[in-house]
């Protein structure tokens, strides 16, 4: 019986590492897959070898906080695991249907909070520590997006170009009985600069999704009495990752991911560092926390602070009427809006997964807007903020821990 219990948590396992590197392979390298700057299996691969190494690095302290800390690892006998790990398996279902980043790291602390509860065995002191950093974590990736999107965006935005190639980045000569790798004939200086750039932090997106994800697949079979090992659940929940990685993630590359398609390419690098930076200083110090929370709210924060540029400190502070409540989503177009009134905005990451070419810069871009000018970019209240789509996303991340621990609490008391 126990046996085929552990065969069933390590099946539940597999399939929530499945998802996890299905989804997380299209965010990280959408926009370098987008842009042919990599193949999609190239991607896979950099992907699965990166996560790999969070994992192997900083995520071991986030599989020992879930597996013994949280609640002491006896706790988890085979059957309280499995049920875990199918309350993280859910959040993906419930996260996929509504189009909402939820969280499984929440989630997945949720389902094993419910079991501390039942079993009067939860560490108090620790969640009250995992929950006060869910808290700060998306407030400071709001800031720091905020800050970056009203005094510096313009800036790199005038300044840092990307280009899109008809063929690959890199080619492969196959005239020799070798294939020998060369650049792109038509990228410049500045095009490799920039193509780096976008590979490296998607590179840095994988580290930082291994060190947050693997636990919330393999951390209660670390706990379930021995049944695996630290290391044995990093290959696990990696392998898990590849298989993810290797087949669903084509399709999730392929459209590029509906919540980044609108966001110019350099957006979605910044959001991509400030997210990854938060959630690998999370991970870090051993706190479960949601990398999808920290990058849509630096999604917001960004862009609140750039279309907050065309007014200064003291009009923003200055209430105005409201106008009445429209049933809209939250807008980027902030982050798309030009650099100045007639020079185009930077291509966008569905503009060039479309095959839409990004319009014509002038020969001498003007100089940025001091902020508080106008024309910059209009002050656009939905653009700043928008309190039915803020409302409904801050809801599924409340909402969803809150019932795996609601959920799981009876469970966990009638086993």
């Amino acid at each position: 019986m126990v046996s085929l219990l552990l065969i069933a948590g390590i099946a539940v396992a597999v399939f929530v590492g499945f998802n996890i590197g299905g989804s997380s392979t299209g965010v990280a390298f959408g926009p370098a897959v987008g842009s042919r700057l990599t193949r999609k299996a190239t991607a896979a691969a950099l992907f699965v070898g990166f996560s790999f190494l969070g994992a192997w690095t900083v995520g071991r302290k986030v599989i020992t906080t879930m597996s013994s800390s949280i609640v002491p690892a006896v706790q988890f006998t085979p059957i309280a695991s499995v049920v875990v790990l199918f309350f993280t398996g859910l959040s993906l279902l419930v996260s996929n249907l509504y189009g909402v980043p939820a969280s499984t790291s929440m989630t997945a602390v949720g389902a094993i909070v419910g079991l501390g509860l039942a079993s009067g065995t939860l560490n108090q002191a620790l969640m009250f520590v995992i929950v006060s950093a869910w808290i700060v974590a998306p407030l400071l990736s709001f800031v720091v997006g905020l800050v970056i999107g009203r005094y510096i965006y313009p800036y790199f935005d005038r300044y840092v170009a990307f280009t899109e190639f008809d063929l690959h980045f890199i080619q492969l000569d196959r005239s020799g009985m070798i294939p020998r790798p060369y650049l792109n004939n038509n990228a410049t200086l500045q095009d490799i600069v920039g193509s780096l750039s976008v590979i490296l932090i998607a590179c840095y997106m994988a580290f930082s999704a291994g060190a947050s994800n693997a636990a919330n697949a393999v951390a209660p079979l670390v706990g379930s009495g021995g049944s695996l090992t630290v290391d044995q659940g990093i290959l696990l929940a990696v392998a898990a990752f590849g298989v993810g990685s290797f087949t669903i993630a084509r399709r999730t590359l392929e459209t590029v991911g509906d919540d980044i398609t609108e966001l110019p390419i350099l957006a979605s690098l910044i959001v991509s560092v400030v997210g990854a930076t938060v959630i690998t200083m999370l991970s870090y110090l051993g706190i479960p926390a949601s990398l999808a929370v920290s990058t849509t709210s630096t999604i917001i924060g960004l862009g609140w602070g750039r279309a907050s540029r065309a007014a200064t400190l003291a009009e923003l502070a200055t209430p105005k009427p409201r106008p009445a409540a429209e049933d809209v989503e939250i807008a980027t177009g902030a982050l798309a809006t030009s650099r100045a009134e007639e020079v185009p905005a930077s291509p966008t990451i569905g503009d060039i997964a479309r095959h839409e070419a990004p319009a014509e810069k002038p020969a001498e871009l003007p100089e940025v807007p001091e902020v508080g000018e106008k024309g910059s970019v209009d002050l656009d209240q939905k653009s700043l903020f928008d309190p039915a789509a803020a409302k409904r996303i801050v809801s599924m991340w409340v909402l969803t821990p809150s019932l795996a621990v609601g959920a799981s609490y009876p469970v966990f008391l009638i086993l």
